[in-house]
C-alpha cells in the first residue's frame, strides 16, 4: 500500500493552499459576472466536443488548471443575463456552508452522525411551518430536491388515505391522484413510480389563465371513481413550472376536504412566497394543506439541493416509512424528530439545513422577502416591457418571476412562428450574451424567462428584446 500517496491527499498544508487559491478564483469569479465584466451568460459548446475536451483533460491537462476550467466551462448563474432556468445564484456565505457540510460529511440520518445539523433542522421546520400558517402539530424535514420530496409526499397521501396497507401487502386496486396537466413532469414521475400508470394520473384542463380548471374536479373525481379508480390525493401547483401560474389553492383545499384526500401543494418554486408580503396572497390556501414542498435552492438563495417537505401533521412525517433497521434506529417515539433517517428517502445526507439557519442568523427573515418580491416584481416589469412592443406577445400576464412571450413576425401561420421562436431561442444559446429557455403552450412555442438574479435590470430585460430584434431582422 502507498501510504505516501494517502498522506499526500490528507495534506492539510495542500488543503490551506488550494483553498485560498479557490476562494480568490470563486471571488474574481462572482466580481466578473455580477459586474458583467464578462458580456456572456454562458460560453456554448456542442456536446460531443465538451465531452473530447474533458476526455483529453484527464491525459494531458495541467491540474493547476483544474478549477479554472471547470469554472469557465459552465453557465453563468450569478451573471445578470442568467434568465434561464429556476436555479438560485447561491448567497455567497452558502458557498462556505457547503464547504463544512463537505469536509465534515455528516450524514443525518441519526443524530449521533450529525448533531447540529439535526437540531438546526428542527428550527428550520418548526419556522417555515408557522410561516405557512400551520399549528404546533405540524412537521417535517429537508431532502433532497422537489422530485424527491413531492415523491415522499405522494407515499405518505397514500398510506394515510387508502384503505389498504400498501406497504406491507402490495397494491390490490387501482388508485390514482389529481394534477392539473400543467404540473411539474416530477408529480407525474412520482405517481409512475408508485405504480398508479396511465390510468392512475387523472389530468385535470387548465383555464385560459393556465391555472387547475377546479370548475370540473367535482366531474373528474365520479370519472375516475366510476372507473374504479381510488383517488387518494390532490396536487396544487404553486406555481407550474411551464407558466408560473399559481392554482386556486383555497378551492382545491375545500374539494379535498369534501371529499377526504389528500391535498399537496407543490410550491417548490413559488413557495417561498410565504415570506413575501407583497406576494403571499399568491399561496391563499396553502395553511388547508396536508403536505408542502419548498425549495430553497430556487427563490430562497442556497444552493442545490435543498427542500422542505412540511406537513400540517408530523405523525405522517413519521408514519411514511415504516420499517425496522435495528442498527440504527429505535423505536422510541420522542426520537423522531432527530433520527430524520426515520422519515426520508436518504440514509446519509448532507448537512443542507446550514444553509437556512445561517441566511436566517446573518440576514433575517427579511431576506426572502426582498428576494422573492423583487424577482417577482421584476417579472411584471418584463411584461409591461413586452406589451409596449409590437411584435411581441406575452402567453399570459405572470403571477411570479416567470414569464412566458414570443415573437410574433406579422402575417405568419402558427407553424412558421413555433420554428421561428425555436430559432431565436438556439441563436441566444450560442451567442451567449444572454440565457433563457423555451417551452411549448397549448401548441404554441414560446421563449421563458425566469429572473432569478436580483441584479437584473429592466435595462437588461429591454437589451434582449433589442438583441432578440436585431436577429430577427438581421
Amino acid at each position: 500500500m502507498n501510504k505516501k500517496l494517502l498522506e499526500q491527499v490528507y495534506n492539510t498544508s495542500d488543503f490551506n493552499t488550494n483553498g485560498h487559491q479557490l476562494i480568490d478564483q470563486l471571488t474574481l469569479h462572482l466580481k466578473d459576472k455580477l459586474n458583467e465584466t464578462s458580456k456572456k451568460a454562458i460560453n456554448w459548446y456542442n456536446p460531443d466536443d465538451e465531452l473530447e475536451f474533458w476526455r483529453n483533460f484527464l491525459i494531458n491537462g495541467d491540474s493547476n488548471n483544474l478549477f479554472k476550467e471547470i469554472t469557465n466551462r459552465t453557465t453563468y448563474i450569478h451573471h445578470p443575463h442568467y434568465i434561464g432556468h429556476q436555479v438560485s445564484p447561491p448567497a455567497p456565505i452558502t458557498a462556505l456552508t457547503s464547504l463544512i457540510s463537505a469536509l465534515l460529511n455528516n450524514g443525518t440520518a441519526v443524530y449521533e452522525m450529525g448533531m447540529s445539523s439535526n437540531a438546526i433542522e428542527r428550527i428550520i421546520i418548526e419556522l417555515i411551518c408557522r410561516k405557512i400558517g400551520f399549528n404546533d402539530l405540524s412537521g417535517g424535514f429537508l431532502t433532497s430536491g422537489g422530485t424527491l420530496a413531492n415523491l415522499t409526499a405522494l407515499l405518505s397521501a397514500r398510506k394515510a388515505i387508502t384503505k389498504q396497507d400498501i406497504w406491507n401487502d402490495g397494491s390490490q386496486n387501482q388508485l390514482g391522484i389529481m394534477v392539473s396537466e400543467e404540473a411539474h413532469y416530477c408529480v407525474d414521475r412520482a405517481a409512475r413510480i408508485m405504480g398508479l400508470g396511465n390510468q392512475g394520473i387523472i389530468k385535470v384542463p387548465v383555464t385560459e389563465g393556465f391555472s387547475m380548471n377546479t370548475d370540473i374536479l367535482a366531474v373528474k373525481f365520479k370519472e375516475a371513481v366510476d372507473q374504479g379508480i381510488e383517488i387518494f390525493a390532490i396536487v396544487g401547483s404553486a406555481p407550474s413550472t411551464a407558466t408560473g401560474i399559481f392554482d386556486d389553492l383555497e378551492t382545491i383545499g375545500k374539494f379535498a376536504k369534501e371529499r377526504n384526500i389528500w391535498f399537496h401543494v407543490d410550491g417548490a418554486h413559488g413557495g417561498a412566497g410565504i415570506f413575501s408580503k407583497k406576494y403571499k396572497h399568491t399561496l391563499k390556501g396553502i395553511d388547508q394543506a396536508d403536505s408542502v414542498v419548498i425549495d430553497g435552492h430556487k427563490m430562497m438563495m442556497m444552493p442545490a439541493l435543498t427542500t422542505a417537505l412540511l406537513f400540517k401533521n408530523e405523525v405522517h412525517a413519521k408514519t411514511t416509512f415504516s420499517q425496522k433497521a435495528d442498527y440504527l434506529l429505535s423505536d422510541s417515539e420522542h426520537e423522531d424528530w432527530y433520527n430524520s433517517g426515520k422519515r426520508t428517502f436518504e440514509c446519509t445526507k448532507n448537512m443542507m439545513a446550514i444553509h437556512w439557519f445561517t441566511l436566517l442568523k446573518l440576514y433575517g427573515e427579511e431576506i426572502f422577502d426582498t428576494n422573492v418580491t423583487h424577482l417577482y416584481d421584476m417579472g411584471v416589469q418584463f411584461a409591461n416591457i413586452i406589451e409596449q412592443e409590437t411584435n411581441f406577445e406575452l402567453a399570459l400576464r405572470p403571477m411570479s418571476n416567470i414569464v412566458c412571450f414570443r415573437y410574433c413576425a406579422p402575417g405568419s401561420d402558427i407553424e412558421s412562428l413555433n420554428i421561428l421562436n425555436e430559432k431565436i431561442r438556439q441563436f441566444l444559446l450560442e451567442d451567449g450574451e444572454f440565457y433563457i429557455v423555451q417551452t411549448k403552450l397549448k401548441g404554441l412555442h414560446y421563449l421563458r424567462i425566469t429572473i432569478m438574479n436580483p441584479f437584473t435590470t429592466e435595462q437588461h430585460l429591454k437589451d434582449l428584446i433589442a438583441k432578440i430584434k436585431a436577429y430577427v431582422t438581421g
